[in-house]
């Protein structure tokens, strides 16, 4: 169970999405191997690093794998069985698990993460905290390939918004509305993500 202190002041919480099944990959690349440790547990450590907190990981089509895989790390793992419907579910279960947590009004914003985005960094999620808590933007977005995603902070005034996303639409659907009102930070290394082999091989012949 994640330690979370209302005395920290704007702080954030995280959300961490881990339900798909990588059925283009062949096998659960959350548990896939990088640089000494799974590619989920590589993030769950970049989101600790940052100080979020709470720290929420919903899983779906595996859930007691992945948690054994974040072990010991201050993380509150909830299960999404309706996973396959689509990630704004899954961020719906989130928020929820995130509610029923003690002193969450002190919150001023939750971090959306993917789990298989192996470059972010604990460095890039604090600047893109920095910016929210220094701005009044409802969304503080990554940047790159031409684009805007996760990782992104969302204000507390928008979360009722992200709850509300068909099943089918992720984060980058609310961010898509809200347009220019969204500050972002650019980080190329975000546009990797990991769905296929070769994006794996390609991953693990960079390092």
């Amino acid at each position: 169970m994640s330690e979370f202190s209302p005395r920290a002041p704007h702080a954030v919480a995280a959300i961490i999405l881990a339900a798909g099944s990588s059925s283009r990959m062949g096998t659960p690349k959350q548990l896939l191997n990088y640089q000494g440790t799974t590619l989920l547990r590589r993030v769950a450590e970049q989101a600790v690093a940052a100080d979020c907190a709470p720290i929420v990981l919903v899983t779906g089509h595996l859930h007691e794998p992945l948690l054994h895989e974040v072990k010991g790390l201050p993380i509150i793992g909830v299960h999404n069985p309706d996973w396959a419907l689509g990630m704004g579910g899954t961020l719906k279960i989130g928020l929820q698990a995130l509610e029923q947590q003690s002193h969450t009004e002190q919150l001023s914003g939750v971090l959306v993460l993917l789990s298989d985005q192996p470059l972010v960094t604990a460095d890039l999620l604090h600047k893109l905290i920095a910016l929210h808590r220094n701005s009044a933007a409802p969304a503080v977005a990554t940047q790159y390939a031409g684009s805007i995603g996760v990782p992104a902070v969302f204000a507390r005034s928008h979360w009722q918004r992200l709850a509300s996303l068909p099943p089918q639409q992720g984060a980058k659907k609310l961010l898509e509305h809200l347009g220019p009102e969204v500050a972002t930070i650019d980080f190329a290394p975000a546009a990797l993500d990991i769905d296929t082999p070769e994006q794996y091989a390609a991953l693990l012949a960079s390092s």
